[in-house]
């Protein structure tokens, strides 16, 4: 099992209380932390409004960290869990990927998937398409970055996109172009575009559910005739991890007082029940050992982790490091 980390953005409300001038350099201490470490990668998110509710707190934008990071890192892999294909152009997102790529030496990963905040989409003007016009604008999308990394130019004329000769130059550095990780579990679209294009799956965390999935992936690889056995199939998880139980739950009682005089009670004990699930990895080294060894069991080889508290406090990420991934990995 390989092991992925989230960088803080704001996004997860997870930069509370940090003047604005010192968000960076604690963004780029923790990704200089992790690629000086065991971590094969490190993410963002793509979104624009924070979360359990909008604030007016800070969410920096994705690829303007992606280009960041990779120009003050040098090892580790750097990815986006997901971009929403709806937010850029795809060939426009294809050329900046491919300059970010050159400027990481070949780092970047290609997290994509359909989009679902509607506040946010609605903010920004894109309006909130259905799932069905969402998902087939990933399906053109993700073949005109395909093209245009593989190929340097490219042409589509699409019912949502249309692309007449665009150059992409520089190519990426990738061979083959840059990985693409098919993110979301939606069964007709979503897995049978992995199953088409994608080196990398990400779904369900929920281990019957990640199971099911592994099916319905595995059956539509076998209906467009790609090798199920070639898709690398992650998850995320959410990461509070503590010497004990005592110590776990002290820890979730810190991110709550800081959360709540942002957000309001309800949605951010709302949000720690998510982080404190029985599909997360939250609990003891031991606890989680056992719950991410299920998982790797039923095939999820990548793991990328979210430490809410990872601004603020790198001891359960420290102990994760010690504890967990060598027992993993």
């Amino acid at each position: 099992m390989r092991f992925g980390l989230f960088i803080p953005q704001g996004w997860r409300l997870d930069l509370v209380g940090t003047p604005t001038e010192q968000h960076w350099p604690v963004m780029r201490d923790l990704a200089a932390y992790a690629d000086a470490g065991e971590w094969d990668s490190l993410w963002v998110y793509d979104h624009f409004h924070t979360v359990p509710v909008p604030t007016d707190e800070a969410t920096h934008e994705a690829w303007t960290l992606m280009a960041a990071y990779a120009a003050t890192t040098s090892r580790i892999k750097l990815g986006q869990m997901c971009t929403a294909m709806s937010y850029r152009n795809p060939v426009y997102l294809a050329k900046v990927a491919a300059t970010v790529d050159v400027i990481s030496g070949g780092r970047v990963q290609m997290g994509i998937g359909g989009g679902w905040y509607e506040h946010e989409w609605r903010a920004y003007g894109y309006g909130f398409p259905s799932a069905g016009v969402r998902l087939a604008r990933l399906d053109e999308g993700v073949q005109i970055m395909r093209d245009a990394w593989r190929d340097g130019r490219v042409s589509l004329d699409g019912k949502h996109y249309q692309v007449d000769g665009a150059i992409v130059a520089p190519k990426p550095l990738q061979d083959g172009g840059i990985p693409l990780w098919i993110a979301g579990g939606g069964e007709k679209v979503t897995l049978r575009i992995a199953a088409r294009y994608a080196q990398y799956t990400n779904f369900t965390s929920e281990p019957d559910g990640f199971a099911h999935k592994s099916q319905i992936l595995a059956e539509h690889c076998k209906e467009v005739g790609t090798d199920y056995g070639a898709i690398v199939r992650s998850a995320n998880f959410n990461a509070v991890v503590g010497t004990s139980e005592s110590d776990v739950a002290e820890r979730l009682e810190r991110i709550r007082a800081r959360q709540i005089p942002v957000a309001g009670e309800p949605a951010v004990d709302a949000m720690l029940a998510n982080v404190a699930s029985p599909d997360s990895a939250t609990g003891t080294p031991e606890q989680v050992v056992e719950r991410l060894k299920r998982l790797r069991d039923l095939g999820c080889e990548y793991a990328i982790v979210y430490f809410p508290e990872a601004a603020y406090d790198r001891s359960g990420i420290e102990l994760f490091e010690r504890e967990v991934i060598p027992a993993l990995g």
